[in-house]
């Protein structure tokens, strides 16, 4: 082989990798992978203030005071969760969960035709009926209070609308006896009449058309509103009595047009002068 062709074979493989080389330096440069600023696939977990100190206490209710007085309309508005995957009418058929028709009174893990998880069948091993207190407990935290169940619903973590959707549940088919008032209970002094609740709406609706209310206290339901009371021209009020924690309300022209906007909160005993919009 010449000198000449030896050179030529020799500059084009010199040539070939100088190609290969700049390939492997300059594409980098040309393509630069920008790593995100959060990974696809992470779960940020919310930890709540005050950790285990801000969980709700609970003191049982007495349950021949609190069932006679509970707000069932209000109850069977907190079954809207309920019935993603449960039944409540009289046939019991079951759906995702067991059907819930008579639940109250009925013993735990025992509705025909569920197959129920394993927590579940052993909790119905030490407890023989699903009473109110019972009830009240799992209904907070289902997960927390039964090991293993299959309910993944987090709970209703307010006393009050555990209260009335057990008062609701109650009316659906139970044969579970609503118990006396504890003498405890029976024997209190009555407490002193709080001052009314006040709610003032300034806003003129127009000629033929009603202010209406609705929302969580006395006489109140998010089930069906109440009027306002026309006081002057653009001023709307009720006065609600007995309110013994915060009072959540809204607004509904002729009771069926909603306000704008969040949900009005005023304290027992309070004023709330507000100006709504629709």
């Amino acid at each position: 082989m010449s000198d000449l062709s030896s050179n030529k074979i020799f500059g084009a493989g010199l040539a070939t990798a100088l190609i290969i080389a700049g390939l492997a330096i300059g594409t980098p440069m040309l393509f630069k992978k920008t790593p995100p600023a959060k990974p696809g696939y992470a779960v940020a977990v919310v930890e709540e203030a005050g950790g285990a100190a801000a969980a709700d206490v609970d003191s049982p209710p007495d349950w021949g005071t609190v069932l006679p007085t509970a707000d069932v309309a209000a109850g069977e508005a907190k079954t809207s969760a309920c019935k993603a995957c449960h039944m409540l009418d009289a046939s019991g058929a079951n759906n995702i969960g067991p059907g819930l028709y008579g639940v109250v009174g009925r013993k735990p893990g025992s509705h025909a035709g569920f197959a129920y998880s394993a927590g579940m069948t052993a909790f119905s091993g030490k407890q023989p009926v699903w009473d109110y207190q019972h009830l009240y407990e799992f209904l907070k935290s289902p997960g927390a209070y039964i090991d293993g169940t299959k309910m993944t619903y987090q709970g209703l973590k307010s006393p009050q609308d555990r209260i009335n959707l057990i008062a609701y549940l109650h009316t659906l088919g139970s044969n579970l006896p609503v118990p006396p008032p504890s003498p405890k209970a029976a024997a209190a002094p009555a407490a002193a009449p709080s001052a009314p609740t006040t709610i003032t709406a300034k806003i003129d609706v127009g000629f033929g058309n009603t202010l209406f209310v609705r929302g969580d206290g006395p006489g109140l339901s998010w089930n069906k509103g109440v009027a306002l009371t026309c006081a002057e021209e653009a001023a709307w009020t009720i006065s609600l009595t007995n309110a013994v924690r915060p009072v959540v309300f809204k607004f509904l022209l002729n009771d069926e047009t909603w306000s704008r906007g969040e949900d009005y909160t005023v304290a027992p005993g309070g004023s709330a002068e507000v100006a709504p919009t629709f």
